[in-house]
């Protein structure tokens, strides 16, 4: 007897590690919900729907269709574009924080931003910098290039691009979409990027570090190091 239950979605909504109201008052629970349940939620359903004619895709990670858009039909790479990045995209953004986090990077992350920024302080300008002036809708990234040097840069990326589709992999990102942040801030984007610092977890932050460090090869390589925090 076939079961009358409907087939599970390859793409599922991750949970918050945390309440709606645990990042008050940095980030309002009306925002969290909002942005986790509805936004990002609405990402993973589309994504599914978009896959949903074709089952030879349905079993790839939302990040290998980012990166492999052109593998894809033509008619569904604008759909996962949009949505394989709003879902990665997200499910890196809450693990990027956590309520009560440190207030500063420790360890090797802490001597690769002194390295390549000069100062921790100068690394949060320059964040706080390259976010505030995204135009429109994206996100600002704090990543490492490929290589054995692997240099730390800040970068940001419009509508829900990811720096691995650039061969770049990300340590920290936070969202400067306006449902980021409007319902609190209102048009004060800076506002919310200095407060953001807060509420950082640069314990995940230093585990990412940790797993881009020994990246010499290809950068697909770290999709697995991608997904797992996802």
């Amino acid at each position: 007897m076939h079961s009358t239950e409907p087939a599970e979605k390859k793409h599922q909504l991750p949970p918050l590690d945390y309440g709606y109201d645990a990042l008050e008052p940095y980030i309002d629970a009306r925002t969290m919900t909002l942005h986790h349940d509805i936004h990002h939620g609405g990402y993973v359903e589309k994504l599914n729907a978009a896959l949903e004619k074709f089952p030879e895709f349905q079993n790839a990670s939302a990040l290998w269709l980012l990166c492999n858009l052109d593998k894809l039909p033509k008619e569904i790479r604008v759909a996962v574009h949009h949505n394989a990045g709003g879902h990665v995209n997200h499910s890196l953004f809450w693990r990027a924080m956590k309520p009560g986090s440190a207030t500063k990077p420790e360890g090797l992350l802490r001597d690769a931003l002194n390295r390549d920024f000069g100062s921790i302080e100068a690394f949060k300008t320059r964040f706080e910098e390259e976010g505030a002036k995204v135009f429109g809708c994206g996100w600002v990234w704090l990543v490492r290039t490929k290589g054995e040097e692997g240099k730390l840069d800040v970068v940001t990326t419009l509508g829900h691009d990811n720096p691995m589709m650039k061969d770049k992999f990300p340590l920290l990102l936070n969202d400067v979409w306006e449902h980021a942040y409007y319902l609190h801030y209102e048009s004060r984007r800076p506002e919310y990027l200095k407060a953001w610092w807060s509420i950082v977890d640069w314990e995940e932050a230093s585990h990412r570090f940790e797993l881009a460090k020994n990246l010499n090869e290809e950068m697909s390589e770290a999709e697995g190091g991608v997904v797992s925090v996802m």
